[in-house]
């Protein structure tokens, strides 16, 4: 494997920087051999950062030095993983009874299916992903649960995700569903047409579903575009999207927002003191916010 020493250095610089050699990597049997294990990854940072195990050195580097450059950013990670909880038991109290979680992620704790299974066991949840590992894993623990299951795929593979047989199993499109995209769309170009995506999305569900949905900003937090530039230069082939309160409400077009609407998801309906920091820039480094879907005009 060639050596990336613009990474090595990038890691190994700063006030904070411990001169940990990351290289060489040594691969697991656990992980697809598609897989470039030098290369950091967003999805395997943010395991790591909810206490996860599959991850790797140059993972967590990165990880340390995006929390170097806006402190609290962890701690942001872990309050947007409670608001996904806090979004799914406000979905099974109106009574949605089947999930699809599109960038579900690699499976940490507090899992979507873990919680609305607490509630019903009844629940059906199918997750989307892209990624192999969190496809992988996500596999794993769902090997002997017949109500949740992964699909592989692209966001933008809209037909193939709703017509795959996962979701043609486990999804009954005549009755509401909860669509979760949390931490996902910030991770989609303007290019791409998120607005349109959505839409998409949003028409192929029937009346009375929800769609929750958690995205990156800095209005509040203006050491997270120091955060997000350590980020590109990091290695990584993924770009992040910041954008404002305003384009991320647009998001939220054909939902009826659900109180208290698109706030910092520390704010959307905390239960108790560890749902929120004491730092007002930590709770609002993402949006969060529920929105059921509008009655369609007939």
């Amino acid at each position: 494997m060639p050596e990336r020493t613009g990474l090595r250095t990038w890691l190994n610089s700063g006030p904070s920087a411990k001169g940990i050699e990351v290289f060489p990597v040594v691969r697991s049997d656990w992980i697809p051999q598609s897989v470039d294990i030098s290369v950091p990854s967003s999805a395997r940072a943010y395991d790591f950062v909810l206490g996860g195990a599959h991850n790797f050195a140059v993972d967590r580097e990165v990880a340390a030095k995006l929390d170097e450059a806006m402190p609290g950013l962890t701690a942001a990670a872990r309050l947007n993983r409670a608001f996904v909880g806090r979004a799914v038991r406000f979905l099974t109290d109106q009574g949605i009874r089947q999930f699809l979680d599109i960038g579900s992620g690699i499976p940490t704790v507090s899992n979507v299916h873990q919680v609305a299974q607490a509630v019903d066991p009844a629940c059906r949840v199918v997750y989307v992903d892209r990624d192999p590992i969190a496809v992988a894993h996500s596999e794993l623990m769902l090997a002997e649960n017949d109500r949740a299951a992964i699909v592989r795929a692209d966001l933008r593979d809209v037909e193939g995700i709703l017509g795959s047989p996962e979701v043609e199993r486990l999804l009954d499109f005549d009755r509401p569903i909860g669509l979760l995209m949390t931490l996902l769309l910030h991770w989609v170009p303007d290019e791409w047409d998120p607005a349109g995506l959505l839409g998409r999305y949003r028409d192929a569900l029937p009346a009375g579903s929800y769609f929750a949905a958690s995205h990156i900003s800095a209005d509040h937090a203006p050491l997270l575009r120091r955060a997000v530039e350590m980020f590109q230069r990091s290695g990584t082939q993924e770009q992040l999207t910041l954008r404002p309160h305003s384009r991320v409400l647009t998001f939220f077009d054909g939902f009826d927002l659900v109180e208290p609407g698109l706030v910092g998801c520390a704010e959307w309906r905390p239960t108790g003191p560890a749902d929120i920091s004491d730092v007002p820039a930590v709770n609002m480094v993402f949006y969060g916010g529920v929105g059921r879907l509008a009655d369609r005009v007939r």
